[in-house]
Order: C-alpha cells, then structure tokens, then sequence
C-alpha cells in the first residue's frame, strides 16, 4: 500500500510548526490516499524516524518521501538521505521514492511576484527588494538565488533586486538592508524566502523594525507558503497526476 511522508526543516518556534503542521494538513486533505503522515528534520516532532515508523504501522510498503525544502542544500543531500538510509536498512521490504525539493520554478517565481505586490500594492522602477534566504555554504544555492533575483527583476519591472542571508553566507540581513535604505528613493520591500514564520522572520521583523523606529517605510511580504501555488507544487510533488486529488 502506498503511503506519504512528508518531511518539514523544523523549528523551535510553536506558531512557524503550527503553520506547517497547518500547511501540511491542508495538503493531505486534498489527496485521497489513506496513509499521509507529518514529520520533521529537526526541532518538532514527529521526527523523520516516528512519521516513517507510523506509515509502516498503518500498513505501508511503499513511501513516497515529499521534502518541503525550497532548495537542494545540505538538507536535501546529505541530512535526510542519512535518516532514510538508516530506515531501509531497518525496513528492507518498505520501497523508499524520495522527491525533489521546490527548486527554482516560474511558477514559484510568479508567486513571489504577486506577494510583492500584495504587499506593496503598485511597483514603481525605482522601488527596492530584498530577498532573504536562510543561507547556506553551498554554491549552487547561491547560483540559484541569482536566477530567482533576475527572474522576479524581469516581473515586476524594477531596477533594484537584492539577495541576503541570515546564515552561512554573505551579505547578510543587517548590511544588506541597511545599504539598501541608504541608498533608497522608492519603496523598500523585504521577502523572506522562507515556507513558514519562526525565529528566522523573526529576526527579519526585528531588522525591519529597527529601521521603520528611524522613518523608513519597508514592506514585508510575509512567509512563501502565503501563495497557493506551494500547496499546489507539493500535491504534484506527491502523486504525479491529479487522480488522487480530492474534489
């Protein structure tokens, strides 16, 4: 019987679980297959372990393993492939399929584009955005904010699109939006590129506020998982076609 696990980063913030334990439960209940467990990397529970053991329990003997990542970092490729091999080896006659994290979509790209002007109502060319990732020491993550920054550039038609991280990597949050608000003759818009709220949009809530205290105005488009489209790209994630798909 099949059965899908998804696996969430994790966080020790109660309303970013909240959230995705929320996201992923609204998922669920648009495919109609009996065995769909919730579990995390790291921080909340259930652990990968617990929500792969519970898929057996109900009578599983084939996953389909659905990470919600944005993008294929040392999560991706190292952290749960490394849970998952320990699982087969405990579970031999389970058949594991592991599926792609988000990755780099148009689709994606055109959700970030309406958040923006959700957010920040009509964009003019000389506005500015900024779009904070988690960070990561990976250089193929850096090469994808690229295409992600252009991309959303192209879109809204502005001249000014940046790229920060909160970790891991250079420039980060402060000195990228402080530069930015030296610098600024429009409006400022901050995009976390980030699924769910937590510590992390805290942090970038906390910059932002600082400098709000000082006169600027800087927007905030909120959590990606904001977007329909994210549900929608983790149910094609999956089960491929529509014919699970509740009506």
């Amino acid at each position: 019987m099949k059965a899908i696990l998804y696996i969430g980063h994790g966080t020790r913030s109660e309303k970013g679980a909240g959230e995705a334990r929320a996201f992923i439960e609204r998922v669920i209940g648009r495919i109609e297959l009996p065995i769909q467990e919730i579990s995390f990397l790291e921080l909340t529970e259930p652990l990968i372990e617990e929500g792969f053991k519970r898929c057996v329990d109900r009578g599983a003997t084939e996953i389909i393993v659905v990470p919600l990542f944005l993008l294929a970092a040392g999560h991706i490729k190292t952290d749960i492939p490394q849970a998952l091999s320990f699982l087969q080896l405990r579970y031999p006659h389970i058949e594991v399929q592991v599926k792609d994290p988000f990755g780099v979509q148009e689709k994606i790209l055109d959700a970030i584009a309406d958040l923006v002007s959700d957010a920040a109502g009509a964009i003019e060319p000389q506005d500015r955005l900024l779009i904070v990732g988690r960070g990561s020491s990976d250089p193929g993550i850096h090469g994808n904010f690229a295409v992600i920054a252009e991309g959303i550039r192209k879109r809204l038609g502005i001249n000014h699109v940046s790229v920060c991280y909160l970790a891991a990597a250079k420039p980060r949050l402060q000195e990228a939006l402080q530069k930015i608000c030296n610098k600024n003759d429009g409006k400022i818009i901050v995009a976390p590129y980030l699924l769910f709220s937590g510590l992390l949009i805290g942090e970038i809530n906390q910059e932002m506020h600082k400098r709000q205290k000082q006169g600027y105005k800087i927007l905030n488009t909120g959590p990606l998982t904001r977007h329909q489209i994210f549900e929608d790209i983790v149910i094609e994630r999956a089960i491929g076609d529509k014919a699970c798909v509740a009506k």
